[in-house]
């Protein structure tokens, strides 16, 4: 099915009115939204250089497709400045590939969100958040581009609660789940340039996510103290599956594996080790079964699965680590795939910086 074509739809010239017409279309999150004029939509697709009738991605379950025209009517009502555009066009971009399992992580029981980690210069550029409250309110750019992506996902691709989305608790990542990885004082390469980008190419990382679980300690003073607190969030009874994991560690707990001289391959490979249940500790609460463990026994991932254990994903490589939030406090935090098992891999793509600079309003 092509992407729906655009209308003009004739509202009173009177904002509240406006906005009261979006609410009547059923256009919102159940927040208000910014009415999408022409003039801002125009503006905001001047950010990209295609033709505005590009398709950017496809629902494969509803056959709906998502044009650069719609992204940024979705924009616009976000709250979206014409800035922050391309940086919502490569999520959906990296959310386009099958790997990503689109239908499945957005209308599943699970109740995704899809977490977008902005990595490189670009976070300055447009000023998201990396800092204090990096997960909390307060932010426009992460904010906003969170909750266009969220829109999209309702007003283009029809993921309505209740309909075609049915999450049985949801989580509020659904209103937006936008960050900025931190570049001052990471001792790590950012994920950009991990993911092998050429320097100065900024990225988006989409994970469909569940949710948030905050993982305090104040009292380690080692690598292996502060990643056993994190591995015992990430193997508890009630996250524990084969899907990937996020973590990001916040910049007082990063310090001691720094201090300690600690790659991200060995925070990595520690996460793995640790993150685990006895089979037997499995069956007691009804979470194993044979055949959806099978894979992790084949694959031996790294030699470091044992026999009678199982891990939280497939390997090492399954947990993307960075660094955020603010300097002080030991809360980090670890966020779960949506699935129990390997349904929907996160992906990534580069950041198309914009053609010309773009009106900031």
């Amino acid at each position: 099915m092509a992407a729906v074509a655009p209308r003009i739809h004739d509202v009173p010239d009177d904002v509240l009115a406006a906005i009261d017409f979006c609410y009547e279309q059923g256009w919102t999150d159940g927040l208000p939204v910014v009415p999408p004029e022409v003039g801002r939509v125009k503006a905001m697709l001047a950010a990209d250089a295609r033709p505005a009738e590009t398709v950017i991605a496809h629902h494969p379950a509803t056959g709906l497709d998502l044009s650069l025209h719609a992204a940024a009517v979705n924009a616009v009502m976000a709250g979206c400045l014409p800035a922050h555009f391309p940086v919502l066009v490569a999520a959906y971009e990296a959310m386009n590939r099958p790997e990503f399992n689109f239908h499945g992580s957005t209308a599943s029981t699970g109740g995704s969100a899809p977490l977008i980690v902005v990595s490189g210069p670009i976070t300055d550029e447009i000023g998201m958040n990396a800092d204090v409250n990096l997960f909390g309110p307060g932010n426009r750019a992460n904010a906003a581009i969170g909750r266009a992506v969220r829109l999209i996902l309702r007003n283009v691709f029809q993921m309505l609660p209740g309909i075609s989305d049915k999450s049985t608790q949801g989580n509020p990542g659904k209103y937006s789940f936008c960050i900025a990885e931190r570049s001052r004082g990471n001792p790590w390469p950012l994920l950009c340039e991990a993911q092998g980008y050429p320097q100065g190419t900024s990225s988006v990382t989409a994970f469909a996510g569940g949710g948030f679980c905050n993982v305090e300690n104040h009292g380690g003073n080692t690598p292996e103290q502060i990643l056993g607190s994190v591995a015992d969030a990430m193997a508890n009874y009630g996250c524990i599956t084969l899907g990937q994991s996020v973590v990001i560690l916040a910049p007082e707990h990063m310090r001691i594996l720094a201090d300690a001289g600690w790659t991200r391959e060995q925070a990595q490979d520690c996460l793995f080790t640790l993150a685990k249940r006895s089979v037997e500790g499995m069956k007691s609460v009804g979470k194993f079964r044979d055949r959806e463990y099978d894979r992790q026994h084949d694959d031996k991932a790294h030699g470091l699965v044992e026999a009678g254990f199982v891990h939280r994903g497939l390997g090492p490589s399954d947990i993307l680590i960075t660094m955020g939030g603010g300097d002080a406090g030991g809360h980090s935090c670890f966020i779960p795939s949506w699935s129990r098992g390997r349904s929907s891999l996160m992906q990534h793509a580069a950041i198309t910086p914009s053609p010309t600079p773009s009106p900031q309003s």
